[in-house]
């Protein structure tokens, strides 16, 4: 199994947090059900998780676009309608949207880099430099060697690498500044949108792995709900529960 760091990432990744994480053969699965938060990470008000518990998560979280190789590998073709369309980047207003979909198109970049869309992984990229820019995160991410590396499909893993470590890096930076809100909600975002990609892809071409792994994901929403939980407070994170 080759393992790929999300960020969270979190993650360019989890997207490829989270995309890029592990890619695993159709029989293999890393979901684990006994993963809790300890107690003593916890606080009111800010959630500080101690990085092996968050490494946790996002090794788990990493299953949905997991399924992306998995899709990929029952020969079904690329499609841009299961994606996010990047034309509505500018709609997103709250910190909040941003974040979430930045982790939405995190997961669709790694869609696209799995069935080597090169085109269409520049308008992502671009659409994520927006939302991380629009967050005060854009720092992390060099955009013109991201760029210039999408548009060769020798330069993938090296594409990934850097991306992830971009994620990595505005993860950390999000938490010890108390947003760790944001942090969440890119997670969430990558998990919505590689469960929606399973499932449109069910729809139309049903086969039992792909139903296995969609029926897996309850354990990863649990842990999932774990941390979205200590952020009531926030509207958009209580209206996305």
């Amino acid at each position: 199994m080759a393992k790929k760091i999300l960020y969270i990432f979190i993650s360019f990744l989890l997207i490829q947090l989270f995309l890029f994480n592990a890619c695993k053969s159709d029989g293999d699965s890393n979901i684990r059900d006994d993963f809790e938060i300890p107690e003593d990470v916890i606080s009111e008000g800010v959630m500080e998780i101690a990085q092996e518990s968050m490494e946790d998560i996002v090794e788990n979280i990493s299953s949905p676009i997991e399924m992306a190789a998995l899709v990929q590998s029952l020969g079904v073709p690329y499609s841009r309608k299961y994606l996010a369309p990047t034309k509505n980047v500018d709609d997103y207003i709250t910190s909040q949207s941003k974040a979430f979909n930045l982790g939405v198109f995190g997961a669709d970049l790694g869609y696209l880099n799995m069935y080597n869309r090169t085109a269409a992984v520049i308008d992502y990229i671009t659409a994520i430099k927006t939302l991380a820019d629009g967050i005060n995160v854009g720092q992390f991410f060099d955009f013109t060697t991201l760029k210039r590396l999408a548009t060769n499909n020798q330069n993938l893993d090296s594409l990934m690498y850097i991306s992830v470590h971009s994620f990595n890096l505005m993860d950390t930076y999000l938490r010890e500044n108390n947003r760790s809100n944001l942090s969440a909600l890119i997670i969430a975002g990558v998990w919505v949108e590689g469960l929606y990609l399973a499932t449109q892809v069910a729809k139309e071409r049903p086969d039992d792995r792909i139903a296995e792994s969609i029926g897996e994901q309850q354990i990863i929403l649990n842990q999932l709900m774990i941390v979205l939980n200590n952020y009531k407070k926030d509207k958009f994170i209580t209206n996305l529960i």
